[in-house]
């Protein structure tokens, strides 16, 4: 079967994997204009209860905070009463182009497994059994991380740093004034990072399966990446606060460790 279909591919001609591939692409952008239909109808939902949702004091992370460090003996207090972030917009066309752009955003996010399967159909009949394997669980795992990352941006590491930067004053006569733009920029920007950087485990797998990378890298340079990880959250989270900068932290270090037992061990 899998011979066939080599002889099959080795017939096509140039022109004929030319169409091919662009019936793939053709239903991609389909599959991308429907779901950005979809979220731009459902945006002003999507706002207010999620992407809003940051700005109150009865956030969940707000709140789990509150619990915890109400039972912690000598932790600072956190409080959810009285925060409130108001947002301004200063542009006449702003509202439009973000509700425009977050719509194609959450697009190509969530439907990101569908492009990567349509794309994966156009690859596939080129490749041997052993190979579709390996990037079926890379896939899996790939996407599985991608969104864990997301999950994480938005429940912990975008509303540690709004909370911290809306309540910052270098002076008490600059009042904070947050446009909508800034709000969207650093949403996005924080929540997508923090995709990227979950892909790393990914990343060192397959550095592993090319022989670039032994676990023995991780364990001899474990002390040296425990303090990047602290500045690295300490820079995403600008607080002295110990309790968030270990929330953040937390998280990045345990995808060192994740990363190392993904990696072989040096022979």
């Amino acid at each position: 079967m899998e011979e066939a279909n080599k002889e099959q591919l080795q017939e096509m001609s140039f022109w004929d994997h030319l169409d091919v591939l662009r019936g793939v692409l053709i239903k991609i952008a389909v599959v991308l204009v429907a779901m950005a239909i979809v979220f731009f109808a459902l945006m002003p939902y999507i706002f207010d209860n999620i992407i809003l949702a940051p700005c109150h004091g009865d956030f969940v992370l707000y709140r789990l905070f509150a619990q915890i460090t109400s039972v912690v003996p000598g932790a600072p207090q956190f409080s959810t009463e009285g925060f409130q972030v108001n947002l301004i917009n200063i542009q006449l066309a702003s509202q439009f182009f973000i509700h425009m752009s977050t719509s194609f955003w959450l697009a190509l996010v969530f439907s990101f497994p569908i492009v990567i399967y349509l794309l994966w159909t156009f690859v596939s009949p080129a490749l041997y059994a052993h190979e579709k394997r390996g990037i079926k669980r890379a896939f899996a795992f790939g996407n599985l991380m991608f969104f864990l990352g997301v999950a994480v941006g938005y429940f912990v590491v975008f509303p540690v740093t709004l909370r911290f930067l809306a309540d910052y004053h270098v002076s008490e006569m600059v009042p904070n004034q947050i446009s909508l733009d800034s709000y969207m920029d650093t949403f996005l920007m924080l929540i997508f990072i923090m995709g990227i950087i979950f892909e790393l485990p990914l990343l060192a797998w397959l550095l592993g399966n090319i022989g670039v990378l032994h676990r023995d890298f991780f364990k001899k340079y474990r002390r040296h990446a425990i303090v990047v990880l602290l500045i690295l959250a300490a820079f995403i989270t600008p607080t002295g606060d110990p309790f968030t900068l270990t929330i953040v932290f937390l998280p990045l270090y345990l995808l060192y460790e994740v990363s190392a037992c993904l990696v072989k061990k040096t022979k």
